[in-house]
């Protein structure tokens, strides 16, 4: 049910809060994919060894992605919780309390005993932290995009809905860049203690983060809206009676963007050092380069948004990525450094199209009453399958007698469900729909 009232007049959009507000998501989602991104790294070349000791190295990545995996289980429920809150009490206090989460729990984990240390528990503590920061991430993202796009100016929320997505590839330099450095010292000296300075680095990163974040204001839409008292008063139960077939369209786009890029992250960097023997230096490094050049593509995507349309950009995006997949894998399996960072750099850049317009294409699937839940749960429920996709693709390898084949059509489909989703995407948003 939801409470409604006469109209208000219309919300005022201030160009320069919109700036400092897209400035102030883009320093909150960095942090936020930082400390996620940590623990898909760790999980590649860390946790499996430390905190999933089995005697079976391939036993061991398959659980240490496991635990990977269930913080994106976890999503969905940040994703409810959050977007209850963001819809009812405002964007920019639900904000306040996701960064703040997700970097204690990043901090905690560098704090975490090993197996050898505690036994049993140190796997499932090393979960159940997971989870926490799961519920965290369910809730952030949706919530930066939310309060960024409401307070762009209306022919420019392409690009403004990007700046969050910018977040992403800083993160992963941020992370990748931290375990590059601590990958240079002895073995014995990472396993013991040096792994652990990028998760403790997460405490000092949060007072940045909620500095910025204090400092701008609450979203004029969703002001308005409180004027109009036009509040769902279950948001998620509106949201999936009235706007159903939205969220599947935002789950499908928001596909490749997700889970290709930990496709091309988490497991190939598994996949490199275990299978390939490839260095870890190497592939970490890969990674950084990649995200490097992801920033000029997400700043570009997000003015071909402002141009031709949210959808038809996702839906270029997802062609062109399920055309890169097969000779993506074929760059890496030549072992050759060179080829290895060309393939890695294409293939995220290629899903960083579709990416980069994700955030103004779900805000322009759902009314303002119910966005931050409509554009967190899709997502969301998007990250919650993708959570899966290292594991499916470590599966799927270890069924086609290691042949990367397997994998790369993998990347394939996903990049085809997200070029559908950017079509009926296109057809779905409405044109008033951002307020």
């Amino acid at each position: 049910m939801t409470e409604t009232a006469g109209p208000a007049s219309p919300a005022r959009i201030d160009p320069t809060e919109a700036r400092k507000v897209a400035f102030a998501a883009f320093v909150g989602t960095a942090l936020e994919w930082y400390d996620y991104f940590l623990y898909g790294t760790a999980a590649s070349i860390v946790f499996d060894r430390l905190y999933f000791a089995t005697g079976d190295p391939a036993v061991a990545t398959l659980a240490a992605f496991a635990s990977f995996a269930v913080g994106f289980v976890a999503r969905p429920l940040g994703a409810l919780l959050f977007g209850h809150l963001g819809d009812r009490i405002g964007r920019r206090r639900s904000l306040l309390i996701t960064v703040t989460l997700i970097s204690v729990v990043t901090g905690l984990i560098g704090l975490l005993p090993d197996f050898m240390v505690i036994g049993l528990a140190a796997p499932l503590l090393l979960t159940s932290l997971r989870v926490l920061q799961g519920i965290a991430v369910g809730g952030e993202w949706g919530g930066a995009v939310t309060l960024a796009v409401e307070h762009a100016p209306p022919e420019q929320r392409g690009r403004f809905a990007a700046l969050p997505q910018i977040g992403s590839p800083v993160g992963t330099l941020l992370s990748s860049g931290g375990f590059y450095l601590v990958a240079t010292l002895p073995d014995e000296s990472f396993d013991a203690w040096g792994w652990r300075l990028p998760f403790l680095a997460a405490f000092p990163l949060l007072g940045i983060a909620l500095y910025l974040r204090r400092r701008v204001g609450e979203s004029p839409l969703f002001e308005q809206m409180l004027a109009e008292h036009d509040r769902a008063s279950v948001p998620a139960v509106e949201l999936f009676r009235t706007a159903w077939r939205q969220v599947l369209i935002g789950i499908a786009a928001s596909l490749i963007g997700i889970g290709g890029f930990y496709l091309l992250t988490t497991f190939v960097i598994s996949y490199g050092v275990g299978q390939l023997g490839l260095p870890k230096s190497l592939m970490l490094g890969a990674t950084l380069f990649a995200a490097a050049a992801e920033i000029v593509t997400l700043i570009f995507g997000g003015r071909l948004a402002d141009r031709f349309s949210p959808g038809k950009v996702c839906l270029f995006g997802g062609v062109l990525s399920a055309l890169a997949a097969f000779p993506v894998f074929w760059m890496i399996d030549t072992r050759n450094p060179v080829l290895v960072i060309v393939a890695v750099t294409l293939g995220i850049n290629c899903l960083s199209i579709p990416y980069a317009v994700s955030g103004s294409l779900l805000a322009g699937l759902f009314p303002v009453h119910l966005r931050y839940s409509g554009v967190a749960i899709s997502s969301n429920l998007s990250g919650l399958l993708s959570g899966f996709v290292p594991l499916i693709a470590s599966a799927l390898l270890i069924a086609s007698g290691e042949q990367s084949w397997s994998t790369a059509l993998l990347l394939m489909v996903l990049a085809l469900i997200t070029a559908a989703g950017g079509l009926f995407g296109h057809r779905a948003t409405r044109a008033d729909a951002l307020g």
